[in-house]
């Protein structure tokens, strides 16, 4: 078959199950790979050699735009959970697999595969379902995205290494990472003092912009190449160089189409490359990579957070996201396959354990509250291991009429103004770092989830004149309502919500005031519209009111949750 007909032929497939996947509301990713394995089954198409070389290019292409969206920042703002957490998790799920491994018999190197498959976590799985259900910005979402990022870089390590192993001596490990640090300095100080310069000019243009940015991407992997290095690492490099211009999410919203379409090929022909006849002979080693992924991993993750001093309810859902097998498992097979590491046999078999447990991320993501429910009441070891003293400060004399829950961003100006009005507030949130702070400036406030009936009794509810909860969790605010109104009807309640539709629910249920954060920009435009009436020197004042806000706000690292860009 020729390149065109492959090409058809794999497109035509893909598009008919992936688009039966989102008529039932399935995962996309799986279908691709179902897709391979029908043409596997059925066709000569990937035979060639012409598939496979295309695909390694979808490879680069994932990890360019991987790259791009690194923000190692965010390690600051979630600080030891995501650097010290993150490290610690990776390398003993890394351990505990590649002994498992060891004692099913398989070989050393082997193993080592198998532990980098317990070991990471899928980015492009999570992130998206983080995305989708607004949660990227949440306390487990900021947890979740800094142990993904701690393992993405763990994941480029072992990508690198295993990719020198066939050659491997001390002098050519010494020589490939003299040569990855100096590639690396000089992409730093390329992306300082060079490349702001060449993309300033090149963002005048789409067009210029985008080829220019997909030449930088093959320079990388061209010179990776011809180094005999991992083409993958280049693509990811280019990528991290890319993603500290102003420019990035322009970059990433015009290479996405080609890494898609190549991302496609990419999963296409890892169904191709499945073996189903070597997966007969493999049933143990696959129950056994299913049940370390589903739940030791997700039970080690529950330990570690809840260790960090993390409530229960964070610890789980942030256990719960990271349940499943990465895409960079599939790309570290591909690679270990192609280079005779692993069999066809353990190939195959990793292969179906992340394609089952990714298409399973998205069902436990959906019911998650009402796993945590279940699953809530045989928790109390959790609650053992994050014993780490109270965390609080309440003062017995001060009375409190205004209890505030949540504090950072939303919450902070709420916080500003109490402290105003001079009313008497505590503060009620469930990271740990945040209470430390407003403990040691004497601010009272509870470590807690509302969403825990044993905090919202603690709380006293029926001394309060208002409650303002700033977290947009429908359940947990429906169940504050409930609750304040029953010890309290003369409660002032102002919710949050993330949806239209929760926050007529929670009107019904009984609140006085529901914000809706999105639609807040648009109000207080609005108003200062009718305040300003064409005033400069109004429109002004408003200006360095705000500017010296942003400022505060930088000080106390409040960031504005990105947003992609819609063409």
């Amino acid at each position: 078959m020729d390149l065109i007909f492959e090409l058809g032929i794999i497109f035509l497939l893909a598009a008919l199950i992936a688009y039966l996947s989102k008529l039932f509301k399935q995962p996309i990713l799986p279908a691709y790979i179902l897709a391979g394995v029908i043409l596997a089954l059925t066709t000569t198409v990937g035979e060639s050699g012409i598939v496979p070389t295309m695909s390694e290019l979808g490879i680069a292409f994932l990890l360019f735009i991987v790259g791009m969206e690194i923000d190692f920042n965010r390690l600051k703002d979630i600080g030891f959970i995501s650097t010290i957490g993150g490290t610690v998790l990776s390398v003993s799920l890394f351990f505990i697999g590649l002994f498992t491994a060891g004692s099913l018999g398989l070989p050393i190197l082997e193993s080592v595969y198998i532990g980098l498959v317990i070991a990471f976590s899928s980015t492009m799985v999570v992130v998206k379902l983080l995305d989708d259900k607004n949660q990227l910005d949440t306390l487990h979402g900021r947890i979740v995205l800094g142990i993904l990022l701690m393992q993405d870089i763990f994941a480029i390590i072992a990508l690198f290494v295993l990719s020198s192993l066939d050659t491997f001596s001390f002098i050519n490990l010494g020589m490939s990472l003299g040569i990855m640090v100096g590639i690396g300095i000089a992409t730093f100080i390329a992306s300082r003092y060079i490349l702001p310069e060449v993309f300033k000019y090149a963002a005048r243009s789409e067009e210029l912009l985008f080829i220019t940015s997909i030449a930088m991407c093959l320079l990388f992997i061209g010179a990776f190449h011809y180094l005999h290095l991992s083409i993958a690492i280049g693509a990811f490099i280019a990528g991290i160089a890319l993603g500290n211009l102003p420019y990035n999410l322009e970059i990433i919203s015009l290479v996405k189409p080609i890494r898609d379409f190549f991302a496609v090929v990419f999963f296409v022909a890892l169904g191709i490359q499945l073996n189903l006849g070597a997966i007969n002979s493999a049933v143990v080693m696959i129950i056994v990579l299913l049940l370390m992924t589903i739940i030791l991993k997700p039970l080690l993750i529950l330990i570690m957070v809840s260790y960090f001093g993390y409530k229960e309810k964070p610890a789980f859902l942030t256990a719960l996201s990271l349940a499943q097998a990465s895409e960079f498992s599939l790309i570290l097979f591909v690679m270990g396959l192609s280079l005779g590491h692993i069999t066809d046999k353990l190939f195959s078999s990793v292969i179906l354990v992340t394609i089952t447990t990714m298409a399973l991320t998205p069902y436990l993501m959906k019911y998650e509250k009402g796993i945590y429910r279940i699953l809530s009441k045989h928790m109390r070891f959790i609650k053992a291991v994050g014993e780490q003293g109270k965390l609080e400060y309440v003062p017995k004399k001060v009375k409190k009429d205004v209890i505030l829950i949540g504090y950072d961003r939303l919450a902070y100006n709420i916080f500003k103004t109490l402290k105003k009005l001079k009313h008497k507030f505590l503060v009620v949130d469930y990271n740990p770092e945040v209470i430390k702070k407003l403990i040691n400036k004497k601010i009272p406030c509870i470590y807690g989830d509302i969403g825990d009936l044993e905090i919202i009794n603690r709380l006293d509810l029926k001394e309060t004149k208002m409650i303002i909860s700033t977290i947009p969790d429908k359940e947990d605010n429906l169940t504050l309502i409930k609750k304040a109104k029953d010890l309290n009807k003369d409660v002032l309640m102002i919710v949050t919500a993330s949806h239209v539709e929760d926050a007529l629910d929670m009107y019904k249920a009984g609140a006085h005031y529901v914000i809706l954060p999105h639609f807040l920009g648009g109000e207080r435009v609005s108003l200062l519209l009718e305040e300003v009436s064409g005033d400069v020197k109004k429109l002004l004042n408003h200006k360095l009111i705000h500017l010296r806000e942003l400022k505060e706000r930088k000080k106390l690292k409040h960031k504005h949750p990105k947003r992609k860009r819609h063409r």
